[in-house]
């Protein structure tokens, strides 16, 4: 049974920042390029970001671009999204994604919905306005 979990959510005002974390049981995430999508109230689920499994690059959301950042450390076989200057349209669930089977580990990742197998239960991001 593999299983990814996001953690890390919580309540700031406009501007403040947070940082997310997403771990894994049952599967090495090393291995698995890594998206980020959200839900929004009263919205359908959007992409945020990703990021690859061989050179660690990265992919955005025009809305996020310059503010949010994916990573990964290794070590802890963890990946994070920082979120920095957070606006009030940023609201919503947060979740992420992995595929199956992991791909041949090569540059580039998915932003699509439907490239993702496993996902988490998701952790709540409120900005206050």
């Amino acid at each position: 049974q593999l299983q990814v979990a996001e953690s890390g959510g919580g309540l700031v005002q406009p501007g403040g920042t947070l940082r997310l974390s997403c771990d894994a049981s049952g599967l090495t995430l090393l291995y698995y390029p890594i998206a980020w999508f959200r839900q929004a109230p009263g919205k359908g689920r959007e992409a945020v970001g990703c990021i690859d499994n061989a050179g660690h690059k990265t992919d955005y959301a025009d809305s996020v671009k310059g503010r949010f950042t994916i990573s990964r450390h290794d070590a802890k076989d963890t990946v994070y999204l920082q979120l920095n200057n957070l606006m009030p349209e940023d609201t919503g669930l947060y979740f992420c994604a992995a595929p199956s089977p992991p791909p041949l580990r090569q540059d580039g990742c998915s932003m699509a919905a439907d490239a993702y197998d496993f996902w988490g239960q998701g952790t709540q991001v409120t900005v206050f306005s």
